[in-house]
């Protein structure tokens, strides 16, 4: 459990909105959606080909990811709920499709989220936290929380020597079978080609964009994920698809080290102590990346929803 530093401990006063958070000695962002989308967006492919078309085939077409928007939260039969603080909520939606767990993510079986900065602080402790909800769309009867497949949260970073995915993702459903399991990123020992589904001379290296890059088992395991101990949980979904719960989760980790320290979901803390993330040799043109990303994913053909009320960035 990370303790209170000193800037936290001699603070005089502070936003309100930053109460429900624990943020490090420095705040890099406070995204409160109600003042906008500040910053955030959907994640496109680089369409820097010829006619504006990406430049290489990829098994993994990311022009057909779900839209990002900022919503109200409404629902056909509850009407609107609003946000945690407010009304506006960071909204991601998937479409209506899915693949079957094995397979390659389906075009628009994701949507993903993603707020572009730079590093500007010395190598140290950084922390992503939100509080968010998660629900099928109420399309038809029944109680259908088997029907979102995952959700995460990561840092895509870039530093001298070597770009990495360090995050975490809730396992919820396989193939409609509950899991309620967490996951960090970390890639297993396979080669560039079995990452990318057999593509050759696919962008995507091993390691990078493990949401839909890398096989998947029907266990729920991963080449791009790696189980936390203990990481077993059951989280508050309600007694309706139309019903909301508003959620706490924490991220901790370590750019100096490039190690993870701990995860916090509701009131239980993972230690991650000991995990480290893959990393991978530079990309071109991207140095000093710090994006901190969000995404969901479906696992019916039907539309998924991750509501994001706020988020704080922060670090040491």
């Amino acid at each position: 459990m990370t303790k209170p530093n000193a800037y936290m401990e001699h603070l005089v006063a502070m936003d309100q909105d930053l109460c429900k958070y624990r943020p490090l000695s420095r705040i890099i962002c406070h995204d409160d959606f109600d003042k906008g989308m500040c910053g955030w967006m959907d994640l496109h492919p680089n369409y820097v080909g010829k006619n504006f078309n990406t430049l290489r085939y990829s098994q993994v077409d990311k022009t057909q990811w779900g839209p990002v928007m900022l919503s109200s939260a409404s629902f056909r039969l509850a009407g609107t709920h609003g946000s945690m603080n407010g009304t506006y909520s960071l909204k991601l939606s998937t479409r209506p499709i899915a693949n079957g767990y094995t397979e390659a993510p389906a075009p628009g079986s994701l949507s993903h989220g993603i707020k572009r900065l730079t590093t500007h602080l010395p190598e140290g402790r950084r922390q992503f936290e939100m509080w968010y909800a998660y629900t099928p769309e109420q399309d038809r009867e029944g109680l259908s929380e088997e029907s979102v497949r995952a959700f995460g949260v990561f840092f895509d970073i870039q530093d001298e020597a070597h770009r990495y995915f360090i995050g975490a993702r809730y396992l919820n459903a396989v193939n409609g079978k509950a899991v309620k399991r967490w996951q960090v990123f970390r890639a297993a020992d396979v080669t560039d080609l079995e990452w990318a589904y057999g593509v050759e001379n696919d962008w995507c290296k091993r390691g990078i964009d493990a949401m839909w890059y890398g096989r998947r088992r029907p266990d729920g395991s991963t080449d791009g994920f790696e189980w936390v101990p203990g990481g077993s949980q059951e989280l508050c979904y309600n007694e309706s698809d139309d019903k909301i719960n508003w959620n706490y989760l924490r991220l901790l980790i370590d750019t100096k080290t490039r190690t993870y320290v701990e995860l916090q979901s509701g009131n239980t803390v993972f230690d991650l102590r000991g995990m480290a993330p893959t990393l991978t040799a530079p990309y071109a043109k991207i140095k000093g990346l710090f994006n901190p990303g969000i995404w969901v994913e479906n696992d019916q053909n039907r539309r998924v929803f991750f509501y994001v009320d706020s988020v704080v960035i922060s670090g040491e």
